[in-house]
């Protein structure tokens, strides 16, 4: 656990941040990248997303605080973290793609680095954005998130030694996986349900007997 933490993880990081390209290609064929510093990553990255909600100049911010639940986000942020790795993987799987599971939870956990970077910055500057400044706000804003996204797709492309276009193409089978996992997900959770209460009705009819 120290090594997956240690300093050199740390460095690679920023290094694959700013030279994604290179970064993530050594992620793949030499093992510098670190799952359990892309988990923390996707941790901090909900912690920032819920302190900006919660934060941000009312200017900026028209969200009232009593209906944001940090644990709900971080969940939620984790969940779909899981659920967008594990449907990828499934998809380049039969499309001959050569990243594993772990890779993908890097190249997507790394991914949320600038976004995080970006909100903690936005969030302080919040409070000296002018009424007529908001676009401002929201293009810094928007500027993060795209970065992001694009590095996210290098990281895809690279780990999966894909071309541009076919990695367009599995990033959209992936979003289809995911509707289809959660989909199953609705259904069994439904299915336990019915089971459990149909052996809680044989329960009660046999206590009342």
């Amino acid at each position: 656990m120290r090594e997956a933490f240690s300093k050199e993880k740390w460095k690679y990081l920023f290094y694959t941040i700013r030279h994604p390209m290179d970064g993530f290609y050594w992620i793949r064929h030499q093992e510098r990248g670190s799952v359990p510093i892309a988990i923390l990553c996707v941790i901090i990255f909900s912690l920032t997303f819920t302190g900006n909600r919660l934060l941000a100049a009312f200017i900026v911010n028209k969200i009232d605080p009593r209906n944001v639940d940090s644990w709900f986000e971080l969940l939620g942020v984790l969940a779909f973290f899981l659920l967008i790795c594990v449907s990828n993987w499934s998809i380049t799987c039969l499309l001959n793609g050569e990243g594993r599971l772990k890779d993908i939870a890097i190249a997507i956990g790394y991914s949320t680095v600038p976004i995080t970077i970006i909100l903690a910055v936005a969030t302080a500057l919040s409070y000296a954005v002018a009424d007529n400044e908001q676009a401002l706000y929201s293009l810094l804003v928007a500027v993060g998130i795209a970065y992001g996204l694009i590095i996210m797709l290098i990281g895809i492309m690279q780990i999966h030694n894909y071309t541009l276009g076919k990695t367009m193409i599995t990033l959209g089978l992936t979003f289809l996986a995911m509707l289809i996992i959660v989909f199953l997900l609705l259904l069994l959770s439904n299915l336990i349900g019915l089971v459990i209460n149909f052996f809680r009705s044989v329960y009660i009819e046999i206590i009342f007997r």
